[in-house]
């Protein structure tokens, strides 16, 4: 439909020129941007505002008759230095896009504008923060807990939502981030036996899987090294007395507070 119109169109020669089509009106704008991805690289789709990329997202599945990728990076849906931070299932979409764009050579990438003017964390720390877990690993459940925790997952006594875990005798179950569904693992002595899916209401196993991906908690770290840094660059953005602001003390004695996601860029070089 759209295939003639787009051949004839050229891509932007050089900074600060433009190539426009449209208007487009009702879903013509998600069959056009169907049509244009090619099937080698990587097409990155900026919407006016979150709505509109939610409905783009699912628009496009419709149109594509071919295998490609369509990735979302959703915004925070929060205004700047609240007091709180995003859902959990927001940071866990943000974190499966994060770990997935390095490795995709094809698709489709859709970001709402105010999403694209955020810094971001560096693609070695979402993939040095990762693990992989299969059947026959060995695995201290000490040390694993410890490091879940570091990685900002919470301990709790029943997992219903992104980004918590409970330890129960040879039983480990954990809804790691930028999954769909938790994961319960079953453990020999300090081997892992067998991991299953769970349904979170009934706290049933569904199926076997040969292996979870396990994604950090958070997009920044909350180590002692990124505590040190983020204290560094506070002191050199900030003129303020630090012992009164709750976010300098709070990241300082190792927790993560309520709309620390803003400071971001202060955790890294």
């Amino acid at each position: 439909m759209f295939a003639p119109l787009l051949e004839g169109t050229p891509w932007p020669g050089k900074p600060g020129s433009r190539t426009a089509i449209g208007p487009f009106y009702g879903s013509a704008e998600a069959r056009a941007v169907a049509e244009l991805a090619p099937a080698d690289r990587l097409l990155l789709v900026v919407t006016a505002d979150t709505s509109s990329a939610i409905a783009l997202e699912r628009e496009l599945s419709f149109f594509i008759d071919r295998e490609l990728e369509i990735l979302a990076f959703p915004d925070w849906e929060t205004l700047p230095y609240d007091s709180f931070s995003p859902h959990e299932d927001i940071i866990s979409d943000r974190l499966r896009t994060l770990f997935h764009l390095p490795r995709t050579r094809a698709g489709i990438l859709v970001v709402p504008v105010s999403t694209l003017m955020h810094r971001l964390s560096p693609t070695d720390y979402i993939a040095g923060s990762s693990l992989v877990l299969e059947p026959g690993d060995t695995l201290d459940r000490d040390e694993f807990r410890r490091n879940l925790e570091r990685n900002g997952y919470r301990h709790a006594d029943t997992v219903y939502e992104h980004g918590e875990f409970a330890l129960r005798g040879s039983l480990l179950d954990i809804f790691p981030m930028g999954s769909e569904q938790p994961y319960r693992v079953d453990l020999l002595d300090d081997e892992v036996d067998s991991l299953r899916v769970f349904d979170p209401e009934t706290q049933r196993t569904v199926e076997k899987v040969e292996r979870i991906n396990l994604l950090p908690a958070r997009e920044f770290p909350l180590n002692s090294a990124a505590i040190e840094r983020f204290k560094m660059n506070w002191y050199a953005a900030f003129d303020v007395d630090p012992d009164s602001c709750p976010t300098f003390t709070e990241v300082s004695a190792g927790r993560a507070p309520g709309g620390c996601e803003y400071y971001l860029p202060l955790f890294f070089e």
